[in-house]
């Protein structure tokens, strides 16, 4: 059975950076304040990869009307 760790808001403030090591190598941390569990640290988990706009989106686009070079315009009618 794996235990998580715990640490105070003192360890946290003085050993940040050894206790986020922990976290980045995937060991969840549980920190305390006057010994009450207030937050856990952990890493972070991978999202799913987003496949982008689908076809619907893009005929939708292709479907907008054309619209001139909105620089050029307002360059010739100030």
């Amino acid at each position: 059975m794996c235990h998580m760790k715990k640490a105070t808001i003192r360890e946290l403030h003085l050993h940040t950076g050894s206790i986020v090591s922990e976290a980045t190598e995937g060991r969840a941390i549980t920190i305390l304040k006057r010994g009450v569990p207030v937050a856990e640290l952990g890493p972070i988990r991978p999202r799913p990869r987003s496949k982008g706009f689908g076809k619907k989106h893009w005929d939708r686009v292709a479907g907008l009307p054309k619209v001139p070079d909105s620089g050029r315009w307002l360059e010739k009618n100030r």
